[in-house]
């Protein structure tokens, strides 16, 4: 295999980003509903690992894909997981007054605004992998729209986070804790995997190695998220830390202990890379994103 420097691939798929997003999202140029523009971009842009974008990026890159179709999924599921922040951070979710290092959206603005802004986002997202500037051909926008709403929805992120906060105060078994990361978190990651074998009319079956990778990727990920809450500080995390002891939700860590999640993680790193076995070296950036999610914070 050879070596790649994920972090600066991250750096400049981030850069790369940025600029799209800057083009896509609209401009407070002094209308009456400005202050939404205003709180869309502040969500939006700035700081972030950009973790999903770059997966958009990586696996389009594996069929070829022109750099201005992925940039524009990739914007799009950026789009997607801000509006799933602001929300998450509404007193009503979570209550979290930080998010990225600074004020949440509704801290910024207001409730009713960043209500707006995360809805406007959302919308949005769909107009944009819907254009013919993503891709020429009404058949792969359909499928992107299709699979970005399935991710997206009640049977994906909006119903895993019903379930956590349903969760609250529970005892979730490892089933059930491991189906609502799947769907919280997980059917996101596959999307943004999938959505560059999608965008070059890739095979079903190389679509399911993509999928299968995400899935052990996804779950290492929030297992490492669920240490992470327990072990880092606000500053290093972003966003306050301890809130899931704090609220009592259904974690990894609750349920299996420091020691086992960590072992965990590392197991379901080691099968995520497994299944891009399929892919050569062109598959490097994915396989470091694996080992990334479950080192970072050491």
């Amino acid at each position: 295999m050879v070596s790649y420097d994920l972090l600066a691939g991250l750096s400049v798929a981030a850069a790369d980003l940025g600029e799209t997003l800057d083009d896509i999202l609209p401009r407070p140029n002094g209308q009456i509903e400005q202050r939404l523009y205003q709180a869309m971009r502040y969500s939006t842009l700035g700081d972030g690992k950009r973790l999903r974008p770059f997966l958009v990026l990586s696996s389009a890159s594996l069929f070829k894909v022109s750099r201005r179709s992925a940039l524009r999924v990739a914007a799009a599921v950026e789009m997607v997981h801000s509006y799933s922040l602001i929300h998450d951070d509404l007193p009503a979710m979570d209550d979290d007054d930080l998010r990225r290092g600074k004020p949440s959206c509704h801290k910024q603005f207001d409730e009713a605004t960043a209500i707006l802004a995360g809805d406007a986002l959302l919308t949005q997202a769909f107009e944009v992998i819907a254009d013919e500037d993503t891709h020429p051909d009404p058949r792969v926008c359909t499928d992107l729209v299709r699979a970005l709403a399935r991710a997206a929805g009640p049977n994906g992120m909006v119903g895993g986070q019903m379930i956590d906060l349903a969760g609250e105060g529970q005892s979730f078994d490892q089933a059930q804790v491991t189906h609502l990361h799947l769907l919280k978190t997980g059917r996101m990651f596959a999307f943004a995997c999938e959505a560059g074998a999608i965008l070059g009319k890739a095979p079903k079956s190389i679509r399911m190695a993509l999928r299968s990778y995400a899935h052990d990727m996804g779950l290492a990920f929030q297992i490492k998220d669920d240490l992470l809450d327990v072990e880092a500080s606000s500053e290093e995390l972003g966003k306050t830390a301890g809130k899931d002891v704090d609220q009592d939700k259904s974690t990894f860590v609750k349920l299996l202990g420091i020691d086992q999640a960590r072992d965990q993680s590392e197991m379901l790193c080691d099968q995520a890379i497994n299944h891009l076995g399929c892919f050569d070296d062109e598959a490097e950036p994915l396989r470091a994103v694996a080992r990334f999610v479950v080192e970072r914070g050491r």
